[in-house]
C-alpha cells in the first residue's frame, strides 16, 4: 500500500520540530465509570498528562461523536455531554468545564481542506473525551476541540485525516483519540470471566502491527477475519486509533502505554505516538 510507504508528512518533518513536538495519544477509555475510578488505566492517563505537560490546546477524536460528514466544535464554551444511561448520579454530576478554541477549529478546517468541515456550535465534549481528560488534565485548564468521525467513510480516510492533522503537533496541540480497539458490548461478561479468545487475538493483532509499524494492517483490519468481526462489530470505537497513528511523523515510534482486557470483550489498550527520545 503505497500510501503508507510515502507518508504525507515525510517532506515536512525536521529534527528541530521533533524536539518540541507534542505526542499524539490514543486512550482506551472503557466504561464511563473510569471517570470516577482510581485504577491502573486512570493512573496511566494521569501519568501521560503529566509527562506530556500542558499543551496549548487539545484536539479530541472521540468514538461518541459518530456522524455523517465531518465537523469540528467551534464554540467558546463547550458543554459537558452525559451521553450514557443507567449509571450512578455521581457520574451525571461530573462537569468538565474546559473552554473551546474557535481559532483551532478554523485551523483544523484549513488543514483538512478541501474536505467540507462544518464548524459546529451544538455538540460539546462527550464522555469519550472528558472521561480520560478528567485524569490527564483534571483542572480542565486546556482548551478542547472535538472532531467528529464520518461514519460514511472507510478506514483509510480516517488514517489520512490523521496525517493531515499532524502539523498541529508542532503548534502546541495534543491530538487525542478515545475509543477501544476491542469493543463488543453485546458479548461483554458482566460477571467477569476470562477474555474471549477472539478478544485476545485481535488485541494481539493490533499490538503486533503497532510494534512493527505495519499500519496498513490496522487500516485493513477486517483482514484479521472472525476476530476483527467480533472485536469491531461497528467501527466508531476503533477509528480514533487511526487518527493517532496517522499523525505519526517519520522517525517516530508508537508504543503501548497501558493495556488490559476487561469484561471479556473490551480492550483498554492505550497508545502514544512520540518523537524519538534525545
Amino acid at each position: 500500500m503505497a500510501a503508507f510507504l510515502n507518508h504525507p508528512n515525510a517532506s515536512t518533518s525536521t529534527v528541530s520540530s521533533a524536539a518540541k513536538r507534542l505526542p499524539a495519544i490514543f486512550f482506551g477509555h472503557g466504561s464511563p465509570m473510569n471517570t470516577l475510578d482510581d485504577n491502573r488505566y486512570t493512573q496511566a492517563w494521569a501519568r501521560l498528562g503529566s509527562e506530556t505537560g500542558k499543551p496549548k490546546a487539545i484536539l479530541a477524536v472521540s468514538a461518541h461523536w459518530y456522524t455523517r460528514g465531518t465537523a469540528v466544535t467551534a464554540m467558546e464554551k463547550p458543554k459537558t455531554i452525559h451521553d450514557f444511561y443507567g449509571f450512578p448520579q455521581e457520574l451525571y454530576d461530573v462537569e468538565y468545564p474546559a473552554s473551546g478554541d474557535p481559532a483551532l477549529a478554523n485551523r483544523v478546517q484549513k488543514l483538512l481542506a478541501p474536505l467540507d468541515v462544518g464548524l459546529d456550535q451544538s455538540w460539546g465534549l462527550d464522555h469519550g473525551t472528558w472521561s480520560v481528560l478528567k485524569h490527564a488534565y483534571p483542572n480542565a485548564d486546556v482548551p478542547v476541540v472535538q472532531l467528529s468521525i464520518d461514519a460514511t467513510k472507510p478506514a483509510a480516510f480516517h488514517y489520512e485525516l490523521g496525517s493531515r492533522l499532524a502539523p498541529l503537533r508542532d503548534e502546541g496541540v495534543l491530538i487525542a483519540g478515545s475509543g477501544n480497539v476491542v469493543h463488543n458490548l453485546r458479548m461483554m461478561g458482566r460477571d467477569g470471566g476470562a477474555p474471549y479468545d477472539w478478544t485476545v487475538r485481535f488485541n494481539d493483532y493490533v499490538r503486533d502491527a503497532i510494534a512493527t509499524q505495519q499500519y496498513e494492517r490496522l487500516v485493513a483490519y477486517e483482514e484479521a477475519g472472525e476476530a476483527a468481526r467480533l472485536a469491531v462489530p461497528t467501527p466508531e470505537h476503533y477509528l480514533p486509533l487511526l487518527y493517532v497513528l496517522g499523525a505519526q511523523q517519520p522517525g517516530e515510534t508508537a508504543a503501548v502505554s497501558v493495556d488490559g482486557l476487561e469484561i471479556r470483550s473490551i480492550s483498554m489498550l492505550s497508545v502514544t505516538v512520540d518523537a524519538p527520545r534525545r
